[in-house]
């Protein structure tokens, strides 16, 4: 049974194409680089990595929250079934109504389902936009003293191949935490333990945010998405846990403290 995994080379898709190989499981790795390549901006290229696919990890570039995603996702569903796939895993933001939409697409598709409804990735901070700014030593975002509850991207990884490989997960909505909600002062606070350095955290406005990213190069779609995300889903909503990834696999969410530990190298060349 093929597998096709659309964001194959980004945070979580390389990890469940990197699984699924290991478990001997044809893997289709979509992306704009990939044979065939999939693009979720050209429509054209989604009927050849559908091809002979009888599963398939939806992973909406840039968010699944941005307007035109829901199109998107729409249109990607119908092709999927048309194509004979039988098993959808969407990944999916927590506390976003664009977000939600799009859950519903695939709720409606006719095939089994699975969301995976995931908090803030704790490796933003080792592999994403916020890599630098640790290594710079100071963490400086729009995020107020709200709480997050951050999830290893690991974790998602680990649900997501097993609602695409096992039985049991159709039908089923994960909420995707870490076991505790953290203030971005606490994970600086964190951050410094493992690393040995003095990282901070300094609240900005979104405004301020957006002026120095600009600064730094970042492309302007992306600094609306970013921008958005801060203003929609920062604000309280989700700083409750959930407990998906023990319902998914039967043991607890992996921990911020042991993420940073383990990634430590990642930022010790700053300072």
């Amino acid at each position: 049974m093929t597998i096709l995994v659309t964001g194959g080379t980004g945070k979580t898709g390389r990890r469940i194409a990197d699984r699924l190989e290991a478990l001997g499981r044809p893997v289709r790795v979509g992306s704009r680089t990939g044979t065939p390549p999939f693009d979720w901006a050209d429509r054209g290229t989604w009927k050849a990595a559908l091809h002979g696919a009888r599963a398939a990890y939806i992973s909406y570039y840039p968010d699944v929250a941005v307007p035109g995603a829901l199109d998107d996702v729409r249109a990607f569903t119908e092709h999927a079934v048309a194509a004979g796939v039988e098993r959808l895993v969407l990944l999916s933001g927590r506390g976003e109504p664009l977000a939600e939409a799009a859950e519903q697409v695939v709720r409606e598709s006719g095939v089994a389902w699975t969301i995976v409804r995931c908090a803030w990735f704790m490796q933003n901070f080792s592999e994403g936009y916020l890599l630098e700014p640790v290594r710079d030593g100071v963490i400086a975002l729009p995020a107020g003293d709200v709480a997050e509850p951050f999830v290893d991207v690991d974790d998602i990884a680990d649900v997501a191949v097993a609602a695409l490989t096992e039985d049991g997960h159709a039908g089923r909505l994960y909420e995707l935490t870490g076991p505790r909600a953290l203030t971005f002062a606490d994970v600086a606070a964190e951050l410094s333990k493992a690393t040995g350095r003095d990282i901070t955290y300094v609240p900005i406005t979104t405004e301020e945010y957006a002026a120095g990213a600009a600064e730094h190069g970042v492309p302007e779609d992306e600094i609306e998405m970013l921008t958005m995300l801060f203003t929609e889903t920062l604000d309280g909503r989700n700083a409750h846990v959930a407990d998906g990834v023990r319902a998914a696999l039967g043991r607890p969410a992996g921990d911020f403290a042991g993420f940073a530990r383990d990634n430590a190298g990642v930022w010790a060349n700053g300072g």
